[in-house]
């Protein structure tokens, strides 16, 4: 399997450039306090459509050949890969056409639509959303980008980790959350490339925790029945990525729904920033887990701020 190596990330993020923001590092003293460790938040909840999906989409969308720009690109997501591919296409001038489930939250279908997105609703379940996007693209020759399991998706996620550790560059750990695996498996090849003596340790939902499941048996175990309020963490792990994290990533520690929703009303509260649930999971599962982390540097990922205000669980 060839992966991104160094150059291919580094070059990925100079073609990213005009599509995306340079996020900023944030501290907290007072989180600091609680957590017994020194925490380098990023900040992709400031980044392009409100995520790090951002860097993905844009990346796979510049690398498109002329004869597929020309068709325009595809995919199913309920949230913010949605609005990612949607956004990269529109500056890119070209069509999206994004299968969504029906329960998708309201917010993000109005980011889709307000990029220029053409939105195909579908049942909920994954079948629904494979069987539904197969017609789209026999339809319009579309070419498929997919959320997390795709090379030019991961290279592009790899770059959030590139711009964190050249700005702090002492870091011990890295945490970011796994859903699909495609910012986690970025971030671990970043990470192993700029300083292999850097732990990779994710977060992920008890309610949907097939990653943590997967890397302990040594294969993927698909998701089934998820349950979390962290919505944007509730995708089967990706192969691409489950390889990444089977050799790059030290840990995957669970956090409950009332672990997360503690540690996102904190980040409310003592950093006033909105961060959506999926986002404050590595945050939960390193006040779950303090020991492992007292007195080392940590960098968390705030990986997106797409929350619906009208639902805040507090």
């Amino acid at each position: 399997m060839n992966f991104p190596t160094l150059s291919d990330i580094q070059a990925a993020h100079d073609r990213i450039q005009p599509f995306i923001h340079q996020t900023p590092i944030l501290t907290s003293t007072a989180i600091n306090e609680i957590a017994g460790c020194e925490i380098f938040f990023k900040c992709e909840n400031f980044q392009k459509v409100g995520a790090f999906k951002a860097r993905g989409a844009a990346n796979a969308v510049m690398k498109l050949t002329p004869e597929q720009r020309a068709k325009g690109v595809a995919t199913h997501s309920s949230g913010n890969h949605a609005a990612a591919l949607a956004r990269a296409a529109s500056v890119a001038g070209i069509p999206s056409y994004i299968v969504m489930p029906s329960n998708a939250p309201e917010i993000k279908k109005k980011a889709v639509k307000g990029y220029g997105g053409e939105i195909i609703e579908c049942e909920p379940n994954l079948k629904a959303r494979e069987t539904t996007l197969e017609a789209v693209v026999e339809r319009t020759g579309a070419t498929f980008i997919p959320p997390y399991d795709f090379m030019d998706v991961i290279e592009g996620q790899a770059t959030c980790a590139l711009e964190l550790l050249e700005d702090q560059p002492d870091l011990e750990i890295i945490m970011a959350p796994v859903g699909g695996g495609g910012l986690l498996g970025g971030t671990a090849l970043t990470a192993h490339y700029l300083n292999p003596e850097i732990k990779v340790i994710a977060g992920e939902p008890a309610g949907a925790d097939d990653a943590y499941r997967s890397f302990h048996a040594g294969e993927i175990i698909p998701q089934t029945g998820p349950n979390t309020i962290a919505d944007g963490l509730l995708t089967s792990l990706g192969k691409l990525n489950f390889e990444l994290i089977r050799k790059y990533v030290d840990d995957i520690l669970l956090a409950t729904d009332p672990q997360t929703i503690e540690a996102m009303r904190l980040i409310y509260e003592r950093m006033k920033i909105v961060i959506e649930p999926s986002c404050a999971v590595p945050l939960a599962a390193l006040l779950a887990n303090k020991d492992r982390f007292a007195g080392k540097k940590v960098g968390v990922i705030l990986s997106g701020g797409n929350v619906d205000l009208g639902k805040l669980p507090f």
